[in-house]
C-alpha cells in the first residue's frame, strides 16, 4: 500500500509540475520591481531564455523527486525533497514571467520531465554520495548558465533580473548543501557529457 501511495505522489507531482499548477511559497522578487521600457527584441530575448530556465526548472523537480525516489539516508531525502520545495517557486516565478512577457512555455515539457526522473532515480540509485555528486555539479552547471543568462538580458529589464539572481543565489545554497552532506566528486567525463546534454536542452527550449 505504502508503494500505491509513492506512486501516486509520484504521478500527482509530475502532473502539477508539467501542466503547472504549483503555488509559490514565497514571493516573486520582480513583484518588487518596476518594469523597465523594453523593446520588442529585449521582450523576445528574454522569454526565451525565461523557457529555458522554466524547462530547468521543470527537469529539477523531476531529478530531486527522481533522486529522493532511490536515496538511502534518511536526511538526504529530507534535503532533496526540500530543495525541490524551494524549486517551485523558481517554476512558478518564471512561467509568470514568460507570460508577463507575452512568451510561452516549452512544448516539450512531458519530455524533460520523464528524462529528468529517470536520471534522477538511476543517480540515487547509485549511492548517497554519487547522488549528492550529480546534486551538486548539476547546481553548480546552473548557477554558471544563470550568470550568463544575466549577462544577455537587457539591463532595463529589471524584473527578469531580479528573478534569475534570486534563483542563481537559491541554486548556490542547493550545491553548498549537497557538499556538506558528502557529495563525491564527479569525473570530468560525466561533467562533460552533463554539460552536452545541457546544451542541446536549452538550445531546443530557446526555441520550442
Amino acid at each position: 500500500m505504502q508503494g500505491f501511495d509513492t506512486l501516486i505522489l509520484l504521478f500527482d507531482g509530475a502532473l502539477r509540475t508539467v501542466t503547472g499548477v504549483h503555488r509559490a511559497q514565497r514571493a516573486s522578487p520582480a513583484a518588487r520591481v518596476a518594469e523597465g521600457r523594453l523593446d520588442a527584441d529585449a521582450r523576445a530575448e528574454a522569454a526565451a531564455l525565461m523557457r529555458v530556465n522554466h524547462v530547468g526548472e521543470v527537469c529539477a523537480q523531476a531529478l530531486y523527486q527522481g533522486q529522493a525516489l532511490t536515496a538511502r539516508a534518511p536526511e538526504n531525502r529530507r534535503a532533496l525533497s526540500q530543495a525541490a520545495f524551494e524549486e517551485q517557486d523558481h517554476l512558478v516565478w518564471s512561467a509568470e514571467r514568460i507570460g508577463e512577457l507575452g512568451g510561452r512555455l516549452s512544448l516539450l515539457n512531458p519530455l524533460w520531465y520523464g528524462g529528468a526522473f529517470a536520471l534522477g532515480a538511476v543517480a540515487g540509485a547509485l549511492g548517497d554520495r554519487w547522488n549528492l555528486a550529480f546534486v551538486a555539479e548539476t547546481e553548480r552547471q546552473v548557477e554558471t548558465h544563470l550568470e550568463g543568462h544575466l549577462a544577455r538580458l537587457s539591463t532595463a529589464d529589471r524584473r527578469t533580473r531580479a528573478l534569475v539572481e534570486a534563483m542563481r543565489d537559491d541554486e548556490v545554497r542547493h550545491r553548498e548543501s549537497a557538499i556538506a552532506l558528502g557529495a563525491a566528486e564527479l569525473p570530468q567525463a560525466v561533467k562533460r557529457g552533463m554539460r552536452a546534454m545541457a546544451k542541446l536542452m536549452t538550445t531546443l527550449a530557446y526555441r520550442v
